[in-house]
């Protein structure tokens, strides 16, 4: 009878093992939310330093918009930032969203949907201020993205603060180049509960150094985000005549030179012409004509860009296209970024009179 009962027991403990170990097997490694941060996290960091988007805000925005990667939009669309179709020429979904069936880009795959994101908040006007804060004001571009119509819900800023202090996705912001190259971010990040060996020791000097260029690559990052320059409408007034000094020699003395792309211009001041600004400045008519895509002389408005000498074929680097916000035209667009207009309907397949239509993407490379 002992010996039956010393069996059961065994029998008994055994069966405990087996139990314990398919519960044990059963728990997740980590929370669908912790998962979808581990696996995207690395395309975020590349992102921040391509484009100047902090990566904890890509990742938030990921997380928050497509229910962290398990929404319809981002199960059959890789789609996870919600951004509609617009001006989009390649595959398409329609979704019920603030409107009934409204139209939603479609990716091949979901790192195409973090590049385009990235473009998305670049190339439009309305975004750029965003670029001048640091990648480590998280509260800043949440904000920011609100106040610029990212989202019609007005508890988004909250959310996205939220999400990032919740999981520390600031973490990501503070990720070197090499660190992503060499681990991803998930491996760098996971690097700090391991600070006792001698070994981490060392990868904290390291890492000091690789920091700082961490932070130089994301200021230039952001110094090439911000390159678009400036619509004609927001340009700076021309700079004013010195007192008593007469029109005829002010241009040489005391106006001030600019440039776009590597191409020197002015603006012009009231009553101008492009006839008086090539006499200024002793060009032939028909040299600044050419330079400005002009096709008659004409009194220029207060504050209009003339270049000095030829645009370029392309943009400069870094500014690789354009979405426009409604009613610019080819010559506008061609005059704000230094590009030729004949360049510009090549690249793109237009002829002079287009006039471009809100989201409309110009490339200008």
């Amino acid at each position: 009878m002992k010996m039956a009962f010393s069996a059961l027991f065994a029998g008994l403990a055994i069966f405990s093992c087996i139990m314990l170990a398919g519960t044990a097997a059963a728990v997740p490694a980590s929370t669908p939310q912790e998962a979808y941060i581990a696996k995207y996290s690395k395309i975020a960091v590349e992102e921040m330093y391509r484009s100047g988007v902090p990566a904890s805000i890509t990742l938030a925005q990921g997380l928050l918009e497509s229910g962290y990667g398990r929404s319809e939009l981002a199960v059959k669309a890789n789609n996870h930032f919600g951004i509609k179709c617009h001006d989009w020429k390649g595959p398409s979904m329609y979704f019920d969203d603030d409107r009934k069936g409204e139209c939603f880009r479609k990716y091949e795959h979901a790192e195409a949907s973090f590049m385009d994101h990235s473009d998305f908040l670049r190339y439009r006007d309305r975004y750029k201020f965003l670029f001048e804060l640091e990648t480590s004001d998280y509260k800043g571009w949440a904000y920011g993205l609100k106040k610029a119509g990212y989202a019609t819900d007005p508890q988004y800023p909250q959310k996205l603060i939220r999400l990032i202090e919740e999981y520390d996705l600031s973490r990501f912001d503070a990720v070197s180049p090499d660190d992503v190259a060499s681990e991803g971010a998930a491996g760098y990040a996971g690097e700090a509960s391991d600070r006792s060996s001698g070994k981490e020791a060392r990868k904290k000097t390291d890492r000091g150094t690789s920091r700082k260029a961490a932070k130089a690559a994301r200021n230039a990052a952001r110094n090439d985000a911000r390159q678009i320059p400036e619509s004609p409408a927001m340009l700076e007034a021309p700079v004013a005549l010195d007192k008593g000094q007469s029109e005829k020699f002010s241009y040489m003395l005391s106006r001030r030179l600019y440039s776009q792309n590597n191409v020197p211009f002015v603006y012009s001041v009231e009553g101008e012409t492009y006839a008086s600004i090539a006499k200024s400045y002793d060009l032939f008519f028909a040299e600044i004509m050419k330079y400005n895509d002009a096709d008659e002389d004409r009194k220029l408005l207060p504050g209009t860009v003339v270049y000095l000498q030829a645009k370029k074929k392309k943009a400069a680097r870094g500014v690789g296209k354009y979405v426009a916000e409604g009613g610019e035209t080819l010559w506008s667009i061609s005059q704000r970024f230094g590009v030729r207009m004949k360049s510009l309907q090549k690249l793109n397949g237009l002829d002079s009179g287009y006039v471009a239509r809100p989201e409309d993407t110009i490339r200008l490379r």
